[in-house]
């Protein structure tokens, strides 16, 4: 989702948010601000409430509770100049008509627009060009498509986007792809059983895990696991002879206390990681556990 805000107003802003399906709550408080020229990703497990949210901020879904400020304006009520500022790409083509050629999906969608670029431009920046250009939608690829991009499709995509940011334009996006959306977005919301876990840029996601990461020259027996559990903290296998110090925040004693349990028994302690990945923070977070049923279509 792309929107061109104005100079001062925060391209979306989100207080209180909430949603029932059937009495069951999906989306519960949701709060976060988008500010102009921003990249923002919303991520969560299936079931968190992304879809739901997306669709209440574009207008699509009504809300149970809350406000939803789209470019200054309540989306559910918006007019044509709104909608006109507004862009969707929908996940897999959905709303395409296979017949359509490429050059005709983008002339279509570029009539709902104010100020549309041509369609040929918009082409040749995804590298849709040749005959792929006027190629029928049911005939393109699944990466001409979007959904299962490519490595070369996924760059170009990519770049597209921070094109974007540096125009000014300001873009929402859900993704399950944590590498992809480390790299281009400014701010990270993690929400988990429709409620908000986590918000702030991936450098200060990744960097607000406390996990300690180890790998050993030789693999421990379930008794040695058992003593460094009880004397340094508890352990985790994770593979072989990688393992994980699961008792709390990484100090400079609980360290100490690993390198010398290990000098003890003249284990080598051959790679050791504090902190990790925004992939592990959101694991941490979300316990990894998807709740399919959680959010459903009425």
């Amino acid at each position: 989702m792309t929107a061109v805000a104005g100079p001062s107003e925060a391209a979306i802003d989100v207080e209180g948010l909430t949603k029932e399906y059937g009495g069951r709550a999906v989306v519960s408080g949701l709060s976060f601000r988008v500010d102009r020229g921003e990249t923002f990703a919303l991520l969560g497990p299936n079931g968190a409430g992304k879809t739901t949210t997306v669709e209440i901020i574009e207008g699509y879904r009504r809300p149970d509770g809350g406000s939803v400020r789209v470019l200054g304006v309540d989306p559910a009520h918006a007019g044509r100049d709104h909608r006109a500022r507004v862009g969707l790409m929908l996940q897999g083509g959905g709303g395409v008509d296979p017949r359509m050629t490429a050059r005709e999906v983008l002339q279509l969608h570029g009539r709902f627009h104010a100020a549309p670029r041509g369609a040929d431009e918009l082409l040749e920046l995804v590298g849709l060009v040749g005959a792929a250009a006027g190629s029928r939608f049911r005939r393109l690829s699944g990466g001409e498509r979007t959904a299962g991009m490519d490595v070369e499709a996924r760059a170009a995509t990519l770049g597209l986007i921070g094109r974007l940011r540096d125009e000014g334009v300001t873009v929402l996006l859900t993704s399950h792809d944590l590498g992809d959306v480390e790299k281009i977005a400014d701010r990270i919301a993690i929400i988990d059983r429709g409620r908000l876990v986590a918000i702030g840029a991936p450098s200060e996601l990744a960097g607000s895990s406390t996990s300690v990461r180890f790998r050993l020259d030789a693999p421990l027996s379930q008794s040695d696991l058992a003593n460094l559990s009880a004397r340094v903290s508890p352990v985790v296998v994770e593979d072989g002879v990688r393992y994980r110090l699961d008792g709390g925040l990484a100090t400079p004693a609980l360290l100490a206390g690993l390198a010398g349990w290990c000098e003890a028994r003249g284990v080598l302690i051959v790679e050791l990681r504090v902190g990790g990945s925004l992939e592990e923070r959101y694991l941490e977070l979300t316990g990894g556990v998807s709740d399919p049923e959680s959010e459903l279509d009425p």
